[in-house]
């Protein structure tokens, strides 16, 4: 009786097992596709490139400042003007240093002449003592003072060899190209040698360098892939309407900051349109290679799970199919897939919650694909 009794239970739950089977498959079945829009998973070569803020910094700067004092007799250009490496831009009045330069010229002359007349009279007594009409006492005070005239000319030359100098100070000279910026003194003040003021701050904006930094980790694959080949720099400011600017990476800073955990970068910009601008903050994009042949689908197709990312997928027959993936970054609004997926699947990219693998569905907005129901919903777009 105990064996009959449990058979006759076996053979009702398995009744019951497949009267649920049938239910459940004809509910599958009666269930309505579910409305979806697509995105295809493309192949295609894309840029590898780290994003940071960086901030455009002169060349170089020169703070110009006077070597002597005096009046400033004029000015030779217009605040925030281009100039050119040895151009004059100031005048100091000239006429003292004029003056020294002559009575410097006077005393080179008058020396000149005293030590070629004691040179002469050295010989004469050299002559004399030699015959014995003067002592060598006497030839040696003679040659002696014919000798510390000779110094006397060499330090009057000397002389007027700074008082030249002196005078050449009187007009300051562009160290170099570029842009001058706010004029700190005007025609008529009174300027003094070697101030700590400068009279103008000239940069160098044509080249110009972009600064950023990047984290430490990132390191490594600058280095080994700037080994390779120079590595392009590309910065821009859209709210400004400034860029994409290309340039070069030109320097590594040789040590980490310790407090950020970051390395800093220059890259070098012709900027021959003087668009970028000292202090200007920037996008910079720092490209380290290109991947080739990269599978790209829209972002809003990968799904987060208890298990990770996925994507549905709709196969050939119109059902939806839950595939784990692998995402290598983004790009923009795109996703880099690196495992999961091939090339020409078309992935949902609206709709995910009211699916479950093996679901129907009903692609809106472009042509359905062979095996799906197709019912474009009107004035919607594919999804690309």
């Amino acid at each position: 009786m105990r064996i009959l009794v449990i058979a006759l239970l076996i053979s009702a739950s398995l009744v019951l097992q497949s009267c649920s089977s049938g239910e459940k498959a004809k509910d599958e079945k009666k269930r309505p596709a579910a409305p979806v829009t697509v995105g295809i998973a493309e192949k295609r070569d894309v840029p590898v490139d780290l994003s940071a803020i960086g901030q455009a910094g002169a060349y170089s700067t020169v703070s110009v400042r006077s070597q002597v004092g005096g009046p400033l007799q004029s000015i030779n250009f217009k605040e925030g003007a281009d100039v050119k490496k040895g151009q004059i831009l100031f005048v100091i009045d000239p006429r003292p240093f004029e003056v020294a330069l002559r009575q410097a010229e006077a005393n080179l002359s008058r020396d000149t002449i005293q030590m070629e007349n004691a040179k002469a009279e050295a010989r004469r007594y050299k002559e004399l003592a030699g015959e014995g009409y003067a002592t060598q006492s006497q030839y040696d005070q003679v040659r002696t003072s014919a000798g510390a005239l000779e110094a006397t000319v060499k330090a009057e030359r000397a002389n007027l060899e700074y008082a030249r100098l002196q005078l050449s100070y009187t007009k300051i000279y562009a160290p170099l190209s570029g842009r001058t910026g706010s004029l700190l003194v005007n025609e008529g003040n009174l300027v003094k040698a070697n101030d700590d003021k400068a009279l103008v701050v000239i940069s160098m904006i044509d080249p110009i360098y972009v600064n950023f930094s990047i984290p430490e980790e990132y390191l490594p694959e600058v280095k080994r892939f700037m080994a390779k080949a120079r590595l392009r720099v590309e910065v821009s400011a859209p709210q400004s309407g400034i860029g994409p600017e290309t340039g070069e990476l030109t320097f590594i800073d040789n040590e980490v900051d310790r407090s950020t955990g970051t390395i800093r970068l220059k890259g070098t910009f012709d900027n021959r349109g003087k668009s970028l601008w000292p202090g200007q903050f920037l996008k910079v994009k720092l490209r380290l290679t290109t991947e080739a042949g990269a599978i790209l689908v829209p972002s809003q197709a990968v799904q987060t799970g208890q298990g990770g990312l996925y994507v549905y997928v709709v196969k050939p027959d119109g059902t939806a199919d839950l595939r784990p993936v692998i995402v290598s970054r983004t790009i923009g609004s795109e996703s880099v897939i690196g495992k999961g997926l091939d090339a020409g699947e078309r992935v949902v990219t609206d709709g995910q919650l009211q699916l479950t693998p093996g679901a129907k569905v009903e692609i809106k907005g472009g042509p359905a694909g062979p095996g799906t129901a197709a019912a474009p919903a009107e004035g919607e777009k594919a999804t690309r």
